[in-house]
């Protein structure tokens, strides 16, 4: 089969692979009919997760049709035929984690849990063509995927919706909407979100369905800053204003009531001097993560309000402002998302149509075209948010 491979630094290339094949009874076999290119795809890109092996298969947010199923699933959860959106943490349905609705903390689908145990103090759930740190699951950008653990993971679409509707109830729908529903929105709350990338657009729609008065995009690049616009939301472009004096001005002077980072490690905004001190630091890989959102929120948050954490950090970050968090009462949330907890109520809220999630989409390609699809998400050309890809 064709699938999209990681070669190196900044390089993918589309290539022959095997065939995915059954492993354990409880696998299924997946035809996939689209997936997409994730922002944290570009985390493994760019070089900043560490495991990645030449030509592993890259990918974790897709859906498709099951083609075949291991002899532990039984008819009443899965069959043959049957339409699926796949989740990108893969989980057991058994452990306490799983039990718990934590999803992406299973304790038991990650076959290499002893590299992410020394990374991270304990293991986390496998995931789909992200490194050998979360299992080396092989990914969805590609024709066919095994999926494991098939019987508890897989949402079956039973309606007439097209895959552009239901596909990112894989990752970025469920991820946005978990950092809005983490904030805890109150009536008349102020939300301000940095990163007005898909997962950002994804926290505005979260925040205004769960009752935000007010929702503030935070970004420099102008369609995505036109696309929230067009939502409704008030745009700082960071390249223009003093974020936080601008958020302190907008809100009386006190700050968001809710802020939410949904850019993550590889932010590029913040003071001169800082941005090349973590930039040094990255070249030498004595720092993995560049934390100027997270910091910029943390100081900008009124205090007693909450920060929602849901862009992607990989390891360290040096300069946490732990003065600011403490002093100021403020609470920090976070965590991969627990996907499988919000796919039907979401699902419900896209045949209610309360979200329409194809509006990030920009470009549609074949999934030979997946590196160039990498080259403009990568690069912010041709107004790029969202690709989606066809095998």
């Amino acid at each position: 089969m064709k699938a999209n491979c990681w070669m190196g630094r900044n390089t993918v290339e589309v290539r022959d692979v095997p065939d995915p094949s059954i492993l354990n009874s409880r696998d299924a076999i997946v035809r996939i009919t689209s997936s997409a290119i994730c922002g944290s795809d570009l985390h493994l890109l760019d070089g900043y997760v560490p495991t990645m092996e030449k030509g592993d298969v890259m990918g974790h947010e897709f859906m498709g049709e099951v083609v075949e199923v291991g002899k532990g699933i039984t008819g009443d959860t899965l069959r043959v035929g049957d339409r699926v959106v796949v989740p990108f943490p893969i989980a057991c349905g058994g452990c306490s984690a799983c039990r718990a609705e934590l999803f992406s903390c299973c304790e038991n689908s990650n076959p290499n849990a002893g590299l992410a145990e020394k990374m991270f103090g304990h293991p986390t759930a496998g995931i789909y063509g992200y490194s050998h740190l979360t299992g080396g699951f092989a990914g969805g950008q590609a024709q066919y995927a095994r999926v494991p653990f098939a019987d508890v993971n897989p949402l079956k679409i039973e309606s007439d919706l097209d895959d552009e509707q239901v596909l990112f109830l894989s990752d970025i729908l469920p991820t946005g909407y978990m950092g809005a529903e983490m904030c805890d929105i109150q009536g008349g709350d102020v939300v301000a979100v940095w990163g007005a990338g898909p997962v950002g657009q994804f926290a505005m729609d979260g925040a205004r369905v769960l009752g935000a008065e007010r929702v503030i995009a935070i970004d420099k690049e102008p369609y995505r800053l036109e696309m929230a616009a067009r939502q409704g939301y008030a745009t700082l472009n960071f390249e223009e204003v003093d974020v936080r004096s601008a958020l302190l001005e907008l809100t009386g002077g006190r700050g968001p009531d809710k802020c939410i980072d949904a850019v993550g490690m590889e932010a590029t905004h913040g003071s001169a001097h800082v941005h090349m001190y973590d930039r040094a630091k990255q070249a030498v890989r004595a720092e993995s993560d560049r934390p100027h959102a997270l910091r910029q929120a943390i100081l900008s948050c009124r205090s007693g309000g909450i920060v929602s954490v849901i862009g992607v950090y990989g390891g360290f970050i040096d300069k946490f402002p732990a003065g600011a968090w403490m002093n100021r009462a403020l609470t920090l949330k976070t965590g991969q998302c627990h996907v499988q907890r919000y796919m039907r109520p979401l699902l419900q809220r896209i045949e209610r149509g309360e979200i329409d999630p194809t509006r990030v989409i920009t470009h549609r390609l074949s999934l030979s075209e997946t590196p160039h699809g990498y080259d403009i998400f990568k690069n912010k050309q041709e107004g790029c948010e969202k690709v989606v890809l066809t095998p």
